[in-house]
């Protein structure tokens, strides 16, 4: 694997952008303007773009914070965390029935979504 100096080496390369949140687009205050820019220019160049997050919580809990930061809606399609996964797992019952979550109260909304659903 080659170190990449700019996004531009390789823009027509790939259809699809898997972009981490925290530290990429954003530092938890603000958004990171320079990182708008190359999804502003991903999005009108067709590309797809798919946001990452090691969150905790449901996606929607974070497409939430994105918009309080002013994230433009058309970007946040695609975004993807870790708690999301997690929750579709215990749903599914993929790891068994009975489970225990060791965490915060603050990110017990994990386990909301499923009825939201219903």
């Amino acid at each position: 694997m080659r170190d990449l100096n700019h996004l531009s080496e390789i823009f027509h390369s790939y259809d699809t952008y898997l972009i981490d949140l925290w530290g990429v687009m954003h530092n938890g205050i603000s958004l990171n303007p320079k990182a708008i820019e190359v999804v502003q220019n991903l999005s009108e160049n067709s590309k797809k773009i798919v946001f990452l997050s090691n969150a905790p919580r449901p996606s929607s809990k974070v497409i939430e914070f994105l918009k309080r930061m002013k994230m433009d809606d058309k970007f946040l399609s695609k975004v993807i965390t870790s708690g999301e996964a997690a929750m579709h797992a215990i749903n599914q019952n993929k790891f068994g029935k009975k489970f225990y979550h060791l965490g915060p109260s603050r990110d017990q909304s994990i386990f909301e979504k499923e009825l939201e659903n219903k």
